[in-house]
C-alpha cells in the first residue's frame, strides 16, 4: 500500500482521506484547523448541498451521519426577467433526497472519524518548503487547499475555462427563526430549495440546512451581478449588517418570500461570508521547486460559482474518479501522466457537463432554456402529479444530481424540442404555444396592477381540476 499525504481538512480532503484509508493506504492529512477549530473558529465555507449520488459515496464510506436531518426533496424556482415581474414558476421533485449540512460540523466529525480509522492529522500551516518535505516522504501528495503560494502551483487551464473573472458577487448567511415547512407558501416539497432567478439583477436561493449546533435552519445566498440592485454587500462588516441588507432586498424585490424571511435571525455570529469566485479549471499537476509533482483535488482543481449547487458535488465526482484510479494503480506509480489522465477522465465523463450546466445558470437564458421552462409550466411539485409538465420539471432538478441528464436541452433548441416531442408524442410546438399564452395572461394581470406577491398554491391545471 502507498503513503499518501493530503493538504487540507475540508470536505474534499477528508472524504478523499477516509476513502483512501478504506483501501488500506497510509494517509496523513495536514491542516491548520483542528477538529475543534472547525466548530469554533471559522465560518461555513459554503452551503455544500450534496445530491443523492454524492451522498451515495458517503454511504459507501460510512460517513453519512446526518441522513435524516433535512432531507431536501425538491426545488421551487421563480423566474423574473426583471424586478416586479414574475414570469414563471418551476416546482420540481428530486428522485432521491439531497442534504445540506454545516461544513463546520462535518469537518469536525469527519476529522475525528479519520483519526479513529487510523489516519494521522498533523496541525500545520503548510508552505512550499514544507510541501517539499511532505512530497519527498510520500508516494502521492494531494492538495485540497489552495490559497497563497500553494494555489499558485496550479495554473489556470485557460483552454478549458470559460471566464476570466468572477461572474457574481456573493453574500451568504445562515438564518434561523424561519419556517422549515413552507407548504402555506405553495412550496409543497419537504424542505424544498427556493431559487429566485432575476435575469437582470442576479439570483437568491435558500437551502434547508443542518446547523453545527444540531437544528434545522436555512443557508441563504445572494448572487449579485456586479453593479446591479443586489450588489449592496461590499461595506458590510458583520453578519447582522449582511442580514439587514438582505431583508431590505427581500422586501423590495422578492415580496413573495418576505413574510417568510422578515423575522430571520443570524444562526451564529460566524454564520456568514461574502466574496467572489472565478469559475475555472486548473492544471491538476503542480510542480514544486525541486521538480516533485503534487496533485490538486476538489475546488483547488476546479472552482465553481455556487449558483448551481455543484461545488461540493463536483468535488465528490472528482474524488470518486481519484479513488477508483488509486485502486487500479496496483504498481503505485503516481506519475504526472497518471495525475493528468485521472483528472481528464473525470473531465470527459462528468466534469465538463457539470461546469457547462453551472455556466448556463450564470448566462442569459437561451431560446432552448425558454422552451424548457415553458414546457414545464404548470408543474406543481405534488408527489401525485404525473403530468408531462411535472416530468420535465423533475428532470430539470434531477439534472443537478446528474448533469449528463438534460444539460444539452438547455444548449440547443432543436435538442430541447426533440426531448419535449418525445414526452408529448410530437406536440412540442402546441405545448409551447399554450404555455406562452397562459404565461402572457399572467403577465397581463401584473401589468393591470395585480402582481403576484405570493407563490401559486398549485399549478393552474391542478387548480382547474380541483374546482
Amino acid at each position: 500500500m502507498s503513503k499518501i499525504a493530503i493538504i487540507g481538512s475540508g470536505i474534499s480532503g477528508l472524504v478523499a482521506g477516509i476513502g483512501l484509508l478504506e483501501q488500506g493506504h497510509q494517509v496523513t492529512i495536514y491542516s491548520n484547523l483542528s477538529a475543534e477549530d472547525w466548530l469554533t473558529k471559522v465560518p461555513p465555507t459554503g452551503t455544500a448541498c450534496r445530491f443523492a449520488s454524492s451522498l451515495d459515496l458517503e454511504e459507501e464510506l460510512g460517513i453519512n451521519f446526518w441522513k435524516d436531518s433535512t432531507p431536501i426533496n425538491g426545488v421551487h424556482l421563480t423566474f423574473c426577467p426583471k424586478p416586479g415581474r414574475q414570469l414563471i414558476d418551476l416546482m420540481g421533485r428530486l428522485d432521491r433526497p439531497a442534504l445540506a449540512v454545516d461544513v463546520r460540523l462535518q469537518s469536525h466529525e469527519w476529522t475525528l472519524e479519520f483519526e479513529k480509522r487510523g489516519g494521522r492529522v498533523v496541525a500545520a500551516q503548510v508552505d512550499i518548503a514544507m510541501m517539499e518535505t511532505i512530497a519527498a516522504e510520500n508516494d502521492l501528495t494531494l492538495v485540497a487547499a489552495g490559497k497563497a503560494d500553494i494555489g499558485k502551483l496550479f495554473e489556470v487551464d485557460e483552454a478549458r475555462s470559460v471566464y476570466d473573472k468572477p461572474q457574481r458577487k456573493l453574500a451568504m448567511f445562515v438564518v434561523k427563526n424561519v419556517e422549515m415547512d413552507r407548504s402555506r407558501d405553495g412550496i409543497v416539497m419537504t424542505h424544498g430549495i427556493k431559487f429566485n432567478f432575476f435575469g437582470s439583477e442576479g439570483e437568491q436561493f435558500s437551502v434547508p440546512y443542518w446547523h453545527r449546533d444540531g437544528y434545522q435552519c436555512f443557508n441563504s445566498i445572494f448572487e449579485a451581478k456586479p453593479g446591479r440592485a443586489f450588489d449592496v454587500f461590499d461595506d458590510c462588516k458583520n453578519g447582522e449588517e449582511v442580514l439587514d441588507k438582505a431583508k431590505a432586498l427581500f422586501k423590495q424585490y422578492i415580496p413573495w418570500d418576505y413574510a417568510w424571511f422578515e423575522n430571520a435571525e443570524l444562526a451564529d455570529e460566524r454564520g456568514w461570508l461574502k466574496g467572489a469566485v472565478r469559475p475555472c479549471y486548473k492544471n491538476p499537476v503542480g510542480t514544486l521547486p525541486s521538480g516533485a509533482k503534487v496533485m490538486a483535488v476538489g475546488d483547488t482543481a476546479n472552482s465553481m460559482d455556487p449558483i448551481g449547487g455543484q461545488g461540493a458535488n463536483n468535488c465528490y465526482r472528482q474524488i470518486r474518479f481519484l479513488l477508483n484510479a488509486v485502486k487500479d494503480n496496483v504498481e503505485g506509480d503516481f506519475s504526472q501522466d497518471w495525475m493528468t489522465s485521472t483528472f481528464d477522465s473525470y473531465y470527459e465523463q462528468i466534469g465538463k457537463s457539470t461546469n457547462t450546466f453551472n455556466d448556463i445558470l450564470l448566462e442569459e437564458i437561451s431560446p432552448a432554456g425558454i422552451r424548457m421552462l415553458c414546457a414545464q409550466y404548470g408543474s406543481s411539485g405534488d408527489i401525485n402529479d404525473t403530468s408531462v409538465q411535472q416530468e420535465i420539471a423533475n428532470a430539470f432538478v434531477n439534472n443537478f444530481d446528474n448533469p449528463n441528464l438534460i444539460t444539452d436541452c438547455f444548449l440547443d433548441d432543436s435538442t430541447a424540442k426533440a426531448y419535449i416531442n418525445g414526452l408529448t408524442g410530437g406536440k412540442a410546438g402546441s405545448t409551447d404555444v399554450k404555455a406562452k399564452m397562459s404565461i402572457a395572461l399572467g403577465q397581463l394581470r401584473q401589468v393591470l396592477g395585480k402582481p403576484r406577491n405570493k407563490h401559486p398554491l398549485a399549478s393552474p391545471r391542478l387548480a382547474r381540476q380541483a374546482g
